[in-house]
């Protein structure tokens, strides 16, 4: 028996209700409200691996994302619970479930997130270093030189 009980987390991308996840990524997720939902549904179809949580009537209540090289490092995104199923342990487990019980358990992972900290901590994620770097998205033409 799960600690999870009634809740199910499962990797199968065709159980999604992808309208339910939109509706919670388009209205209550800070980090990806300027996507489409054509935008989105092309990101799950093109991921790695999606894991849902389900509650016990099998509505999606929480998901997480992962974009890969599937050998040794893995993204992980768009991870949430719906506020209404929050301190259960769901996003604890849905994390666990996508990294340590999936097939990149031993890869390097990474995302970005603005909150939830201790969270990604449990699971060994830590401050970026001095080698870390980022490009942010560019909306404007411009010339560089090298």
């Amino acid at each position: 028996m799960s600690p999870h009980d009634p809740y199910e987390f499962d990797d199968d991308p065709n159980r999604l209700d992808l309208d339910a996840v939109w509706r919670f990524l388009s209205t209550e997720a800070y980090w990806g409200r300027w996507r489409e939902f054509d935008d989105f549904r092309r990101q799950v179809r093109h991921a790695w691996r999606v894991v849902g949580c389900y509650d016990p009537h099998g509505d999606t209540v929480g998901f997480a994302r992962t974009f890969s090289d599937g050998v040794a490092m893995a993204y992980l995104a768009d991870v949430y619970i719906e506020s209404a199923h929050r301190g259960r342990g769901l996003g604890r487990g849905l994390v666990h479930e996508m990294i340590d019980n999936g097939p990149g358990k031993n890869f390097k992972w990474m995302l970005h997130t603005d909150d939830a900290h201790g969270l990604y901590r449990d699971f060994g994620f830590a401050e970026p270093n001095a080698r870390y770097l980022e490009r942010q998205p560019s909306y404007h033409s411009g010339s560089g030189s090298v």
